[in-house]
């Protein structure tokens, strides 16, 4: 991936973002502890934990703090990783994985506690809803349900009968729902801009507009932008989706992967309330599925219409709004003010790929589209490892992550196909 243009996209995001603040870029040469390349969620928090040990920090941002997927995702907090419990089941050891589930609701306990100790104003609400398209779904959601209290101890999780759903949403589509407290939604952008202002405070240098062209590794590490260089003695690799130029290894681990959101008009308050009385997020169960929430400002949030071909849809306002009619058709007279997209970065697994390029180089990535929570427990344990207590990270490291097939002319469109099976078995 190729950054083309360094400010924030047009978005209901960067429209009611409540911080303008910025980083000047990188100019002539420092020296510190640990050097962070990328301010977005993952590199914020990494920088932050580590400063809060005491190390100094610095952070290069080729564009805007939380100008990728931090700053446009769907703003939906969800508790655990993208893959299954399976997954991990297939690659660690029995006495990792109840360890692994904890650090999976770990992570959005991470997220209330920062949001509380900076008071970052990021519109959290608490409140998740999956909901079943279909009965198949059902049962499998139910399952989960049983297998999270009863294995591993998590008893939070509570069934919603299809007579139940007016109160979550009001839709003829579903089925039912599986309702977690402990997940919810914010603003991502707010949330990011608010890490960023924590970091600062905690002795966090932030440069923006400084891409790192080059990676010299050594004692110290030397990485170089287009003004300046920087020595570090360890290196945060934060880049997520763009991570290409700088390691072309970890970037055949992991797939850019299109996700689209739009926001409605103000709809009036009667009105808006009943849509989605719980106020909580909600996602369906499908694999290529659609996510919604209400907005502090009395919008709709509609997300989805994900691109394995890293192409945007055709006239995606209205693209995307075909398919909230769907849930929504009592909207059919509300107009869409925004429309916005972004790219997650995805591994074959879907779960997150942490790891070292060298003893000093430490990775993150390949969320699958848990960024939100996954980001500040990958943050923490960088800093946990950097500092010598690897034992936590080390857990990660020990998942298998393979290349994506068919190298760089063929893996796109393989993803394609395989996506289009995906997307059939959704419609039976």
């Amino acid at each position: 991936m190729h950054i083309e243009q360094t400010e924030h996209i047009a978005s209901w995001y960067a429209a009611t973002a409540n911080d303008s603040t910025r980083h000047a870029p990188l100019m002539g040469t420092l020296a510190c502890d640990v050097l962070v390349v990328g301010a977005g969620l993952t590199g914020l928090h990494a920088a932050l934990n580590l400063a809060e040990r005491g190390y100094k920090v610095v952070v290069l941002e080729a564009a805007r703090v939380g100008w990728a997927a931090s700053g446009r995702n769907g703003g939906q907090v969800i508790n655990g990783f993208a893959c299954g419990m399976d997954t991990f089941e297939s690659e660690l050891p029995k006495e990792d994985l109840q360890r692994v589930f904890d650090m999976g609701i770990e992570a959005n306990t991470l997220l209330r506690e920062r949001i509380a100790k900076h008071n970052i104003d990021c519109d959290y609400r608490a409140g998740y809803l999956t909901a079943a398209n279909k009965a198949a779904h059902v049962k499998d959601l139910q399952a989960w349900r049983d297998e999270a209290a009863q294995r591993w101890g998590y008893p939070d999780l509570s069934w919603v009968e299809r007579s139940e759903l007016p109160g979550y949403v009001q839709s003829e589509r579903y089925a039912g729902g599986l309702f977690d407290p402990n997940s919810g939604h914010l603003h991502p952008l707010n949330y990011t801009l608010g890490l960023a202002r924590a970091a600062v405070a905690a002795g966090v240098q932030i440069f923006e507009h400084s891409l790192v062209t080059e990676m010299q590794q050594g004692t110290p590490h030397v990485l170089k932008t287009a003004h300046g260089q920087v020595q570090a003695q360890f290196v945060v690799l934060a880049c997520n989706a763009f991570i290409e130029h700088l390691s072309p290894a970890l970037n055949r681990k992991i797939m850019p992967v299109g996700t689209y959101v739009i926001t409605t008009e103000p709809i009036t308050p009667v009105r808006f309330k009943a849509l989605m009385p719980a106020g909580a997020a909600i996602c369906d169960s499908r694999f290529v599925l659609d996510y919604f929430r209400p907005t502090p400002d009395g919008r709709v949030l509609w997300g989805g219409k994900v691109s394995y071909s890293t192409l945007a849809p055709a006239n995606l306002a209205q693209a995307m709004r075909a398919d909230m009619l769907k849930t929504f058709p009592q909207l059919a007279d509300i107009k869409i003010i925004h429309a916005w997209g972004g790219m997650v970065d995805i591994t074959m697994n879907r779960a997150p790929h942490f790891g070292r390029l060298a003893s000093t180089v430490y990775f993150a990535q390949g969320f699958s589209g848990h960024g939100v929570n996954v980001s500040g427990l990958a943050g923490k344990l960088m800093a946990e490892a950097i500092a010598g207590q690897a034992e936590r990270f080390d857990i990660f490291t020990k998942i298998r992550h393979h290349d994506f097939p068919g190298g760089d002319l063929l893996r796109t469109p393989s993803l394609v196909l395989a996506m289009a099976w995906y997307r059939l078995k959704d419609l039976v």
